[in-house]
């Protein structure tokens, strides 16, 4: 594992309970990173999150992310808890159910579109008085290349995230001149994440779109985001950085 530099740096991931959240949340930490976790499920017992108060230990949030108050609150105690906030990473998202539009209910789309792109935006807007003041900040949005592909039957998931790479653009050029570095990541389908229960033929049909010919890994994503929540990605701003095994199109 190569190093990158987070001593002393404070973050906050969403959804950081789950396997790709926790990857993340795990790299920054070996990069020397204090981490707060917000999620609406807590993590294992065994994945060693301090619920206390150490300035240098993990932290826990119970936090839905689409709910504005609750997320103040979390990032009210995630700055008590850490004195400032230089990192965060939008990672919590839903995949939905697999349905033509047509077929899509009204409460099912709305729900993906609060998790994926509205609570992404809330987490922004909550942090961003913070990082601004500081003149320093790094927000990473983890979309997906079904964002670019947009593929039948994943309409609310697909706009989700293309909505979150355009939120990406927007609040880059917004912070561009602040210190505040704003980038999202398009992973193809990865080890642990919404794939995962894909049935054998349908992994199949994925990997055969691959070029690399397999599944993305967690610690390929959290390798990707952990540089660039660093000081050394200083001139990349408003960027989508594919992860994708080239499957990615130009």
């Amino acid at each position: 594992m190569n190093r990158i530099d987070l001593a002393g740096r404070k973050a906050i991931v969403t959804g950081g309970s789950g396997a790709l959240g926790a990857a993340i949340a795990a790299r920054l930490r070996a990069s020397g990173a204090a981490v707060a976790n917000l999620d609406a499920v807590a993590p294992p017992q065994d994945a060693g999150v301090d619920v206390g108060a150490d300035a240098e230990a993990d932290l826990f949030c119970a936090c839905d992310v689409t709910d504005a108050a609750a997320v103040e609150a979390a990032v009210h105690r995630s700055l008590a808890t850490f004195g400032r906030l230089d990192i965060l990473v939008n990672n919590a998202g839903i995949a939905g159910e697999e349905a033509p539009i047509a077929a899509t209910s009204v409460e099912a789309w709305r729900r993906v579109l609060d998790v994926n792109l509205t609570g992404a935006f809330i987490c922004c807007r909550a942090v961003l008085p913070a990082m601004t003041t500081a003149g320093y900040g790094r927000i990473v949005n983890i979309a997906s290349l079904k964002g670019r592909e947009a593929p039948a039957r994943s309409g609310a998931y697909a706009a989700s995230k293309a909505g979150l790479m355009a939120l990406t653009r927007t609040l880059a050029k917004e912070v561009a001149a602040s210190g505040v570095l704003v980038n999202c990541v398009a992973p193809t389908a990865l080890e642990g994440g919404m794939s995962e229960e894909d049935l054998a033929e349908e992994r199949a049909a994925t990997v055969a779109r691959i070029p690399m010919g397999r599944y993305g890994r967690p610690a390929e994503l959290a390798a990707m985001v952990a540089w660039l929540a660093s000081e050394e990605c200083s001139f990349s701003t408003g960027a989508l950085f594919d992860l994708s095994g080239g499957r990615g199109a130009w």
